[in-house]
């Protein structure tokens, strides 16, 4: 069986984080190879084989790796006991239409896929819980990092101070350029445009950036927010980019996991 390769997030010792890589893995041509993400069009067979191995790896049940179907909204899923003891249809029906996902349930990984839209990943080391989050643009416009936070209070009684994040793979600066109806929808959702936008020939917006100043503004320390810098369009021969590969390609897993 061929070992997943993994870019690792070190958020404290209680927990494993990482982002997928095209390295290693059993899908072929613009899902090649490390696709575990069953909305893209890969073989069925390959996305299990990939499964298979990536749970071997973090040693845990195929059933307790987790990720949702996501729209480009502001839903978040709760993994609780009521959830893990469902058959897996009804699972699936609870993560249809979501874009954020956490969990206080030990040796359960949750996460999001991503091939340029912005994964985050939120540790509380006071109440022992996680998040991963997905913000593409329409999505960050939305502020969903701040409603994932927001749901974190509310269920878990986090803090944002005591929040450790990570902020993954996704299309950069320099590469994401944008029409003007994209600028004036983060002009009018009330976003600072000097601290996330530049303009050449046409707009660009900084994204990664965006959900890090969400992150500050509800509370989260600078200091606590990791930045990749890895910018997948410039990177897509190590992690996906819908971009650079078109749709019919794989995507990356950015993930989190209470250790069991």
């Amino acid at each position: 069986m061929e070992k997943p390769v993994l870019y690792t997030y070190h958020l404290g010792t209680e927990v494993v984080a990482f982002s997928t890589t095209r390295q290693s893995g059993y899908s072929e041509g613009r899902y090649g190879r490390f696709n575990v993400n069953r909305y893209c069009g890969d073989s069925e067979e390959a996305i299990t084989r990939n499964r298979e191995a990536l749970c071997q790896l973090l040693q845990i049940d195929d059933s307790r790796l987790l990720m949702p179907h996501q729209v480009h909204e502001t839903k978040v899923a709760i993994i609780d006991d009521d959830f893990l003891s469902q058959d897996s249809p009804e699972r699936q029906q609870r993560l249809e239409g979501v874009d954020a996902i956490m969990t206080n349930k030990h040796g359960v990984c949750i996460g999001v896929s991503t091939a340029d839209c912005i994964p985050v990943l939120l540790y509380d080391s006071r109440q022992h819980a996680v998040c991963a989050v997905h913000a593409g643009w329409r999505g960050t416009v939305k502020r969903i990092t701040e409603e994932a936070v927001k749901k974190m209070a509310e269920v878990y009684g986090t803090r944002p101070a005591d929040l450790t994040a990570q902020i993954g793979p996704g299309i950069s600066l320099d590469s994401f350029e944008v029409g003007d109806e994209v600028y004036d929808a983060f002009l009018q959702a009330g976003f600072d445009m000097t601290a996330i936008s530049r303009r050449t020939t046409k707009w660009h917006i900084d994204l990664p950036e965006c959900n890090r100043l969400q992150l500050m503004a509800m509370g989260v320390s600078r200091e606590r927010i990791g930045m990749s810098g890895i910018c997948t369009y410039k990177q897509c021969d190590t992690f996906f980019s819908a971009r650079r590969l078109g749709i019919s390609s794989g995507r990356i897993l950015t993930a989190i996991m209470l250790k069991p």
